[in-house]
């Protein structure tokens, strides 16, 4: 029987599932320095060191500037080789600083680590690195591609507050870090030489496994009506970082989504004394934190999903509202059932955060150039996500709670919600 002209030619195993798999457990070992990770250690080791919610969250601030900076580097560099060697040595400068951690004994110390080694590797081989290599293996699959990575960041997350509590029970937060940075070697420097290749072309395929040179399937009627908001299909373009910083489509992107990061940074580290200043144990802020990553775990697939079948504008602004609901049930009383209901919400809609932001990036600049231009938009949304835990932190050194925080939040939610319906895919030369 003879085959229409645009059916593809689909190899019987992918090789961009094995970068997806990478990106997994790459994943799991970069939550080790997330916020939320440090939630826990949060009030043994300001009691241990001496110091106020505040300051120690400017640990995060600055964590997140240095970031910020490197990100553009980073971006330029993932254009020009990829992210094998990336990993590999930001898994092994990130386990250096965690067993060194181990020793620290003053915060001084503990903040340099912190702000250097564990900063510098995670950001090598940590959310753009591995997010923008997944992105290039993937075209009209990319949405659930990038889900599946991401389900790595909320495996570990449903786990890390009951773990990282039993380990410092048992031994302490000095050997937890060491635990933490044995565990950062095994799971990213082997798998990343193995497996991670710079691009499909380099062993003859094209993005979603076509054979190159076979032409693309005709479309669907919904991939038609969502291709003219984001077109994932159009001939990759190069933009300069001048020319993508020009466009209308690269900074309402930034604000959109760096306007909300700020709330949810700044929850991640403190929705665990959160808990527990009002009333409850130890163990129920940590089963809290693990509800909210378990949406974060079950969720990014469904948003994924979603976003390859409707116009993904509609699927952030539906992301945004579901959070800010789960927000506001949450902090509106001190019930455990609406703790747990609200942060279940907030979960779910956090969730498409890890998938979002990314599809639209690569749909809106992807191409060759995509490194450098999603690296200067990470930069600026990362100074901003810096902000989240030590306006936090201080506002309830301030106040003695954190209504206002989270009030604050609330707001910037509903105001991403309403940028996410403004953005629209940038126009080459000009606005």
């Amino acid at each position: 029987m003879e085959t229409t002209a645009y059916a593809p030619r689909v190899s019987k195993f992918y090789y961009g599932w094995y970068i997806v798999a990478v990106g997994f457990v790459a994943n799991i070992a970069s939550a080790f320095s997330l916020a939320s990770t440090m939630s826990v250690f949060l009030k043994p080791l300001t009691a241990d060191l001496g110091i106020s919610r505040g300051v120690f969250s400017l640990l995060r601030s600055g964590e997140s500037t240095i970031a910020a900076i490197l990100a553009p580097f980073i971006g330029t560099l993932m254009d020009r080789f990829g992210g094998r060697w990336l990993m590999v040595c930001g898994a092994l400068t990130a386990a250096s600083g965690y067993v060194v951690l181990s020793h620290v004994e003053n915060f001084w110390q503990f903040v340099t680590i912190r702000m250097s080694l564990v900063t510098l590797g995670d950001a090598f081989m940590g959310y753009i690195v591995i997010n923008l290599a997944v992105a290039r293996w993937f075209s009209r699959r990319r949405g659930r591609a990038l889900a599946f990575t991401s389900m790595g960041t909320g495996f570990a997350k449903v786990c890390m507050p009951l773990a990282a509590a039993t380990l410092m029970v048992w031994f302490g937060w000095r050997q937890t870090w060491l635990i933490f940075g044995i565990l950062t070697f095994l799971l990213v420097v082997g798998p990343a030489l193995l497996f991670v290749r710079r691009s499909p072309e380099d062993l003859g395929l094209e993005p979603d496994g076509r054979k190159t040179g076979t032409a693309h399937p005709a479309p669907t009627e919904n991939q038609t009506a969502q291709r003219n908001f984001t077109r994932p299909d159009r001939t990759p373009q190069s933009w300069t970082r001048t020319e993508a910083a020009r466009t209308r489509a690269f900074w309402l992107l930034v604000i959109t989504f760096g306007i909300s990061s700020v709330g949810v940074t700044g929850l991640n580290l403190h929705v665990y004394p959160y808990v527990t200043d009002i009333g409850y144990s130890p163990a129920i802020a940590a089963t809290v934190m693990s509800v909210i990553a378990s949406m974060q775990l079950a969720s990014p697939l469904v948003w994924g999903l979603l976003a390859e079948r409707i116009d993904p504008r509609i699927a952030a602004m539906l992301r945004f509202i579901i959070q800010g609901i789960g927000l506001c049930l949450a902090i509106s009383t001190e019930s455990l059932f609406c703790l747990y209901g609200g942060f279940f919400l907030y979960g779910i809609g956090l969730g498409g955060n890890m998938v979002l932001p990314d599809i639209l990036w690569a749909s809106y600049f992807g191409g060759p150039t995509l490194g450098r231009v999603r690296g200067m938009g990470l930069m600026i949304s990362q100074v901003l996500s810096g902000m989240g835990p030590p306006f936090f932190g201080f506002l309830f050194d301030l106040t003695g709670s954190y209504n206002v925080s989270f009030a604050i939040f609330g707001a910037a939610l509903v105001t991403s919600a309403f940028l996410s319906l403004m953005l629209r895919p940038p126009v080459k030369h000009g606005f």
